[in-house]
């Protein structure tokens, strides 16, 4: 239902926010005049001011051997041959002082939604961006602390690092060329600083462009069906992938790791909803992760899941 209203919006031209769940199945489509009433804000913005102010985290990490089990379990899948990449998440309780609108109005990001009093992501991530009959995407894998001697270098030469973004820069391409023609790699690897709390992190992407024709607006929802779940999120190949994540990760990822983006009447922006905050029964719940394949470490990727957890 979901997708064929943004359908129907898009071929009219009516502005609207599409928001949904990693598995895609609980999508809402908000026309922009109607917004106000919903008890949701976001802003999608490129060059955004950083705005300086404290950290209020306070995180209590899942034990590291239960985190273990997880991995191993992936790495078990991995060697069967069911999954090549896997993005393993977990939910992390936090504490702070904050509510939801004020962890909105502190965020640094470009990507920023709050939905009603349930959650916020600050996400730095792009999904998909569509301007005049092109599509572009912009996977981020592999992450490093700005502060490491030499960072950018390192995590450029890290060899499963390389491995891991190629996975999903294949992953994409083959998406995109789904609902596209002349799919290329425009760019492979390049780093982007993301300003994390305390520290800031040195993250790497890759652009990823095709054609589309010339009546995409009529289809903008069946393009964004498509591509769900994100790539970058989920891992390869896709379908038994998710089953792997539906028993491993034995939580609800909800909206965490599902995307939401903006057609202005003309063009449509989209950010993945990483860096997620959720209000639950027994407080907040700060859900992060990261890609694990056959190389991984089990404590640099548990730490990873950490470092993750930030208010930018």
């Amino acid at each position: 239902m979901g997708f064929n209203k943004a359908n129907a919006l898009a071929k009219e031209g009516r502005p609207f926010l599409i928001i949904s769940d990693f598995k895609a199945d609980n999508v809402e489509v908000i026309p922009l005049s109607e917004l106000e009433a919903h008890d949701i804000e976001y802003c999608i913005c490129e060059d955004y001011s950083y705005k300086e102010h404290e950290h209020f985290l306070q995180k209590s990490p899942l034990d590291f051997s239960e985190y273990k089990k997880k991995f191993d379990a992936v790495i078990e899948k991995i060697k069967a041959g069911e999954t090549y990449i896997l993005n393993l998440t977990q939910a992390t309780p936090i504490e702070t002082e904050l509510s939801l609108d004020e962890i909105y109005s502190l965020a640094n990001a470009h990507y920023k939604l709050r939905y009603k009093d349930q959650f916020v992501c600050f996400s730095p991530e792009k999904f998909i961006q569509i301007k005049e009959n092109k599509i572009h995407t912009f996977p981020m894998k592999g992450t490093i602390d700005a502060a490491t001697p030499n960072a950018k270098e390192k995590i450029l030469a890290n060899q499963k690092e390389m491995a891991e973004h190629v996975m999903i820069v294949d992953l994409l391409r083959n998406d995109l060329s789904i609902v596209a023609t002349n799919v290329e790699v425009e760019e492979f690897r390049y780093i982007k600083k993301i300003n994390a709390g305390a520290k800031e992190l040195l993250q790497v992407s890759s652009h990823i462009s095709g054609i589309l024709d010339s009546s995409w607006r009529e289809h903008l929802g069946d393009i964004l069906q498509v591509m769900l779940p994100a790539g970058s999120i989920s891992g390869a190949p896709k379908r038994s992938t998710l089953d792997i994540i539906e028993r491993v990760e034995a939580y609800e990822r909800g909206f965490f790791s599902g995307i939401f983006g903006v057609f202005d009447g003309q063009s449509f922006d989209s950010g993945v909803m990483i860096r997620f905050i959720e209000k639950s029964s027994d407080g907040y719940l700060y859900k992060s992760g990261g890609g694990i394949t056959l190389d991984s470490n089990v404590r640099m990727e548990y730490e990873e899941l950490q470092d993750k957890i930030y208010l930018p």
